[in-house]
């Protein structure tokens, strides 16, 4: 254990180190996040109620949206989201690749869109916010995430990044929110990613945790770098 520097957004100051690799620091981090999922249920539980049926009622479609991402150990889960896209995304992204070079270029290096079609119009609100995302609090519970972490990726993109990098990320639970997600989110890409993982997991303590939920809240109502 040392001391180190922890800066996130304005936010700076000396905490004890403690690499999130350590057994007793991955059994202290889950009771927390039981806690706090645990506490705060009332609140979210009923929010999350009402998105369901906002979207359900915009096409009559299943509101739940899981898609298999990479967990501790390399092992595959179900993560749960709200569903911001259409019911024929897939097949609507592929006809709009094919028509638009421009268009799956951008795809093709961030696996993302900016002015995705296949988005719904609660959709952009949801992602924009965040609140798709809001039903992992499930997968928190059942051990499969952590409140704080790397982002669980799917394969296809886990394997764009370094194997070191890799290797490093599924040695811990990842999160619904991390430092890659306060350092700019979606426009941080890969290479945010691949500096800013590693760090977290190598220099986790409970205030980097704190301080990283403190600038997702700003970083969420400002509603910068996601789409």
């Amino acid at each position: 254990m040392g001391m180190q520097t922890n800066e996130v957004g304005s936010a700076l100051g000396l905490s004890a180190v403690h690499s999130l690799i350590r057994p007793l620091a991955l059994t202290s981090k889950r009771g927390l996040d039981m806690a706090c999922v645990l506490v705060s249920a009332p609140l979210w539980v009923p929010l999350c109620g009402l998105i369901a049926v906002l979207i359900w009622l915009e096409d009559r479609a299943n509101p739940l949206f899981l898609q298999d991402r990479v967990g501790l150990g390399g092992a595959l889960f179900p993560t749960w989201k709200f569903r911001t896209m259409r019911p024929n995304a897939e097949q609507l992204l592929q006809d709009t690749l094919l028509q638009n070079a421009e268009l799956r270029a951008e795809w093709e290096a961030n696996h993302k869109l900016r002015r995705d079609p296949r988005i719904t119009r609660i959709g952009r609100l949801l992602r924009k916010t965040s609140l798709d995302e809001l039903p992992q609090l499930v997968n928190v519970l059942q051990g499969q995430m952590s409140l704080v972490g790397p982002r669980p990726l799917p394969p296809y993109h886990a394997q764009q990044l370094a194997l070191s990098v890799q290797l490093t990320r599924q040695r811990v639970r990842p999160g619904m929110t991390g430092l890659w997600q306060v350092s700019g989110r979606s426009a941080a890409g890969n290479l945010g990613m691949e500096q800013w993982d590693p760090y977290y997991v190598r220099h986790w303590s409970l205030r980097l945790d704190f301080l990283i939920l403190v600038r997702t809240l700003k970083v969420v109502l400002g509603g910068t770098g996601a789409y």
